[in-house]
C-alpha cells in the first residue's frame, strides 16, 4: 500500500507545482505583458483543482506512509509558497519518508536512483 500512496503523492505534488508555475506564467502574460486573459482563468481553475487534490492525497497517504504530524503539518505548508509541494517531494524522498532504501532494492517506487561511485 505505502508504495502506490508514494507515488501517487509524488505524481500529484509535483504535478501540483507545475500548475502553480502555469498560474504565474498566466499572470506575468496578463498583468505585465499585458496581452489579454494569458490563460490565467482557466489555468486558475487547474491549479485551484491540483491544490486540493493535493491536500486530500496529503491527508490520505499520511497514515499509510507513516507519517508523524510534523511531516503533515509541512507537507500542508508546502502547498502555499509556489513549487515547494515540489521542493517537499524532493526532501520527502531525501529523507526516506517516501520510499527508503529498502524500497529500491526490492522494486519501490523510486523514480531517481543514486548511483555511488565504488572505490
Amino acid at each position: 500500500m505505502s508504495n502506490k500512496a508514494a507515488v501517487l503523492f509524488r505524481v500529484v505534488a509535483v504535478a501540483e507545482a507545475f500548475s502553480w508555475a502555469g498560474l504565474l506564467i498566466g499572470m506575468f502574460l496578463k498583468y505585465v505583458v499585458e496581452l489579454g486573459e494569458g490563460g490565467v482563468p482557466v489555468l486558475g481553475a487547474v491549479h485551484g483543482a491540483m491544490f486540493v487534490l493535493y491536500l486530500v492525497v496529503t491527508l490520505g497517504v499520511a497514515k499509510p506512509l507513516g507519517w508523524k504530524f510534523g511531516t503533515v503539518v509541512t507537507a500542508v505548508l508546502a502547498s502555499i509558497p509556489p513549487l515547494f509541494t515540489w521542493w517537499f517531494e524532493a526532501w520527502a524522498l531525501r529523507r526516506g519518508k517516501l520510499d527508503g532504501p529498502q524500497h529500491v532494492e526490492h522494486g519501490g517506487t523510486s523514480l531517481f536512483v543514486r548511483r555511488t561511485a565504488n572505490a
